[in-house]
């Protein structure tokens, strides 16, 4: 039997008035002509990529939630670090027919230094494995400061819950180095951006668009996600990280 065709979203021009864009890089790109460029997909659901160049990455500890630090706000617990929140996504495609690969290597222990450089090493092995990939998604948690000496504690409603806000991060070749296709990871970013907000409004803060690539060279549909920031508890984060699981699946026709 052959494989239906997703029923895929169209986006207009239109759609550009829910994007919203940080742009810290060099690069110019226009926001409607990032809406309506096609996606670089087959016609088949792609097969995703999860993985976490920060992988220690936690969030503020909660009443009940026992686990060792390995530095301020990090942890080598995989139920309170990234490596969870990539578990909660994973799970949310599987149960809507994605095939998802989630690489629990730790890339930032003991040294921080390299992370992205252990990371690339991933996600070039996954992608000479299985051909099929068509989404590198690489989960983070922002650390930022709230403005009083406190930890950015980001907060969005999602369907009735408190959650975390998502922040989507593109890279470019702004930095010098080559990433000849970095509006393809721009044109999918907006796009997702967008599928966000309209189903869940206030949930996403303004896409960032930066000079460095991120190693978002190595694939057309890769992205690097901030699943809200250090502030925020984890129940908060677990639940941005469902509704980034249904606006993905939304994106690939498949709610």
């Amino acid at each position: 039997a052959t494989t239906p065709t997703p029923d895929l979203p169209v986006f207009t021009a239109g759609d550009a008035a829910y994007l919203e864009l940080t742009n810290y890089s060099s690069c110019q790109p226009d926001p409607e002509s990032l809406l309506t460029a096609p996606l670089d997909w087959q016609t088949q659901t792609p097969a995703v990529l999860i993985l976490h160049t920060h992988t220690c990455e936690c969030y503020t500890q909660s009443s009940g939630e026992a686990y060792a630090l390995s530095g301020d706000y990090r942890t080598l617990d995989d139920r309170y670090n990234m490596v969870s929140i990539g578990r909660q996504l994973a799970r949310v495609l599987g149960e809507g027919g994605v095939r998802v690969i989630h690489a629990t290597d730790t890339h930032d222990y003991p040294s921080y230094n390299g992370s992205y450089e252990n990371a690339r090493r991933t996600i070039a092995r996954y992608l000479k494995e299985d051909p099929q990939i068509r989404l590198v998604l690489d989960l983070h948690r922002d650390a930022a400061d709230d403005g009083y000496g406190g930890q950015l504690d980001t907060q969005a409603t999602v369907d009735g819950t408190p959650s975390a806000q998502l922040m989507i991060v593109v890279g470019t070749n702004g930095s010098g180095l080559s990433h000849p296709d970095w509006q393809k990871n721009a044109a999918l970013g907006a796009k997702l951006q967008v599928t966000l907000e309209k189903r869940y409004p206030g949930l996403c803060r303004p896409m960032q668009l930066r000079s460095q690539r991120f190693n978002q060279d190595l694939s057309p549909g890769a992205l690097l996600i901030e699943v809200g920031a250090a502030g925020n508890s984890h129940p908060e984060a677990m639940k941005a990280a469902e509704a980034l699981g249904m606006a993905i699946l939304e994106l690939m026709g498949r709610v």
